[in-house]
């Protein structure tokens, strides 16, 4: 829990706060910018929530939080904030929710319950009628845990690269799911994974789901494409709100970052029309407008950054 005793002082006065264990994650930044900003390398409270629908989502984010460093002076039901999670983004097409999205549960959720070890990645649930696909991994929670049961539980479980593991080996066991994960991000951690994949074309898992290796932030970096519609870029790409554009992360680039740019040169033909990235923020563009926000970033990287 946030101490009180730890509160930082850039914080405006009021119920919420975020302490000084704060790691810098972003987490708390896009899932509620109402309530959260950026104060010198942490998170802050710049504006308490005005509304419910503020609020809900800022106690969200306390519970996504990986390091506990959000807190609140008064007491909440958190039942309906558990709840909440995985939250849906969208269905199996692409539609948004609460934006023509059709009903039912078929679609991708943001997980919630980012985890420390890897520095508060975002974790993705794919829900669909061949069986469900866990995107890295969140903390193996018990409210989570219940709740992807009551959704068909986890088919798959995919590791984008060797950062965002976690407790992919609770996940596992838990569910029995098959975990896939280039041999070269392999550790000891994740020496017991069932389907190990080499080199770089990609790698079809049915008809699907498609793996694209791209290595350059790890040599074994690999992104997901499913339905033409979502790809799920681990740390390869990530929508930047400050710079209005889509990056790589050359200040966080640990194998090879001309590797980056070549992989990103080699998905400029694939179709899909949501980014969504381990770090960073996600983004949704129609196919012609995704394909020309692709060559911007490639045109970017090319420049030099």
């Amino acid at each position: 829990m946030a101490s009180p005793a730890r509160r930082r002082p850039e914080n405006v006065a009021g119920d919420i706060y975020v302490d000084d264990t704060c790691i810098d994650c972003d987490t708390c930044r896009w899932m509620a910018p109402g309530t959260f900003d950026r104060a010198g390398e942490q998170s802050r409270v710049h504006q308490q929530p005005a509304t419910p629908a503020e609020l809900q989502r800022a106690l969200m984010a306390l519970v996504a939080c990986p390091t506990a460093s959000i807190g609140t002076t008064q007491k909440h039901d958190l039942k309906p904030v558990l709840a909440a999670f995985p939250d849906r983004l969208a269905d199996l097409d692409g539609r948004p929710e609460g934006d023509g999205a059709t009903a039912g549960p078929h679609g991708v959720y943001h997980c919630g319950y980012h985890h420390e070890d890897s520095f508060g990645a975002t974790s993705y649930l794919l829900v669909r009628p061949a069986g469900n696909v866990l995107v890295d991994s969140p903390r193996f929670a018990a409210p989570l845990v219940k709740r992807i049961e009551a959704l068909g539980g986890v088919r798959t479980l995919f590791l984008t690269h060797q950062d965002d593991v976690a407790d992919q080996d609770k996940w596992a066991k838990h569910f029995g799911c098959e975990r896939v994960l280039h041999a070269a991000d392999v550790r000891e951690a994740t020496r017991d994974v069932e389907r190990k994949f080499e080199g770089e074309e990609p790698v079809r898992l049915d008809d699907e789901l498609l793996v694209i290796p791209t290595p350059g932030h790890t040599a074994g970096s690999s992104c997901l494409l499913v339905r033409e519609q979502f790809l799920f870029s681990g740390d390869h790409l990530a929508w930047s709100a400050r710079r209005g554009h889509i990056i790589g992360f050359r200040d966080a680039c640990w194998h090879d970052w001309n590797k980056v740019v070549e992989s990103t040169r080699r998905l400029l033909p694939r179709r899909f029309t949501w980014l969504l990235p381990g770090h960073g923020r996600r983004c949704h563009f129609a196919p012609d407008e995704m394909a020309a926000r692709m060559q911007r970033c490639l045109d970017w990287m090319e420049r030099g950054s």
